[in-house]
């Protein structure tokens, strides 16, 4: 005789430690929406809403992508700020450099 449960499902990962570890490190926003969604996998699954798990489950996996994707993005653009503006004014490095050497000599006393 078969038990009447229809065929359970496993349950969905929940992408919990990638959505900590992409909180802290990369884009705080949308780290914090997939760690949300993230802590929903679990109580849906036990509640018998494997849809719903499921659906939190990729949602949880969306934000962390998009975590870090803005964060690269972040990443990139300042350092194409900053190359543009040391490429158009070489005075700014020249002065940097000035600090630098100003600063060493300082503990070298």
């Amino acid at each position: 005789m078969e038990p009447n449960n229809p065929q359970i499902q496993p349950k969905p990962n929940n992408h919990l430690a990638l959505a900590i570890i992409t909180t802290i490190l990369c884009c705080l926003p949308a780290g914090i929406v997939s760690i949300v969604y993230a802590t929903q996998v679990n109580s849906k699954y036990n509640a018998g809403d494997y849809e719903g798990a499921l659906r939190s489950s990729k949602n949880a996996k969306t934000w962390w992508i998009v975590s870090i994707i803005t964060a690269l993005i972040i990443i990139v653009g300042y350092f194409v700020v900053v190359f543009i503006i040391i490429g158009e004014n070489p005075e700014i490095m020249e002065e940097f450099q000035k600090e630098i050497e100003r600063q060493q000599s300082l503990q070298n006393q």
